[in-house]
């Protein structure tokens, strides 16, 4: 009788371990994009948006959206357009809402400069020596950072006829 007890009780201890029953599904990892778009993004105009997206992932292979839960924070890197001032700190020209909706707010800044700009080339060339590098955080891990241009006023660089990035709304 002590015997089928105690095979009874290893065979329901190897179906548990076997099952995975048990284990716990945990998050491995937090991911952090912007929503609808690929490669450099660009926030134009005062009042433009951009929707960030945070995705859980978890170590089941479960992937999971948390962009409502989780926190947002944004990081001035670089300098304006003029190459020479440093983006504000704290953050000015963009706010991040608890949803992850980026806006641009007043005073407007653009953190693109155009290395063509006052020689003969028609075809502007863009980079952004400035942007604001955004961290999201659920459940105490952080995602990669996304980089954020900004292109939300004129740009003051000679022969740029006030654009700001590659392209503007201004």
């Amino acid at each position: 009788m002590k015997r089928t007890s105690i095979l009874a009780m290893f065979l329901v201890a190897v179906t548990l371990f076997s099952t995975s029953c048990g284990t716990s599904d945990k998050v491995a990892s937090v991911s952090l994009t912007v929503s609808g778009t690929t490669g450099t993004v660009n926030l134009e105009g005062l009042g433009g948006t951009l929707q960030l997206q945070v995705m859980a992932n978890y170590t089941s292979g479960k992937i999971v959206d948390e962009t409502n839960w989780s926190t947002y924070q944004a990081t001035p890197q670089g300098t304006l357009w003029d190459l020479m001032t440093p983006l504000p700190t704290p953050p000015q020209g963009i706010s991040v809402n608890a949803t992850g909706m980026i806006t641009a707010t007043d005073p407007g800044i653009c953190t693109w400069y155009d290395e063509t700009a006052g020689t003969s080339s028609s075809t502007p060339a863009w980079y952004f020596p400035g942007s604001y590098i955004i961290v999201a955080t659920y459940k105490g891990m952080q995602s990669q950072p996304v980089y954020i241009p900004v292109a939300s006023s004129a740009s003051g660089q000679t022969g740029t006829n006030g654009a700001c990035g590659p392209t503007t709304t201004n």
